[in-house]
């Protein structure tokens, strides 16, 4: 299965670009899921809702058909960190004007500075995390 796993995250990124691809074309819209949940939540807009739950289905049908396993989740730091944790993703992504599919997939697949910025800054700020998480706390 390792030997495969580099397949199948290349086929699953080529999916997501695709998505978005046919969203922006089809309709208009760029596939930022920040943006798509706070549009759901504050509009009954069909396609948002059918969007996300696309996003369910394909993790349901990936975990069903062996293709992806649930993460290890005992190794979380615990609950309330983990929801401050998320909490502050959200700040940070209505702060950023969207989130990493935002930028990093639509905003990036159309040369915006705005995003390659954006995408810049949040995968520092996550790779300086990790190497901090892991060598000093």
């Amino acid at each position: 299965m390792m030997e495969t796993q580099w397949l199948l995250s290349l086929g699953g990124g080529m999916l997501a670009g695709l998505a978005a691809l046919i969203l922006l074309l089809c309709n208009g819209r760029v596939a930022g899921i920040s943006g798509i949940l706070a549009g759901a939540l504050q509009q009954k807009q069909a396609w948002r809702w059918l969007f996300l739950l696309g996003l369910g289905a394909g993790a349901w049908l990936a975990l069903t058909l062996g293709w992806a396993k649930m993460p290890d989740f005992t190794a979380l730091p615990g609950w309330p960190l983990v929801l401050l944790a998320g909490l502050l993703v959200g700040v940070g992504s209505r702060l950023g004007n969207g989130c990493t599919s935002g930028h990093g997939i639509c905003g990036m697949g159309r040369l915006s500075r705005r995003s390659i910025v954006a995408t810049l800054t949040f995968m520092t700020t996550g790779i300086v995390t990790v190497f901090l998480t892991h060598h000093f706390f």
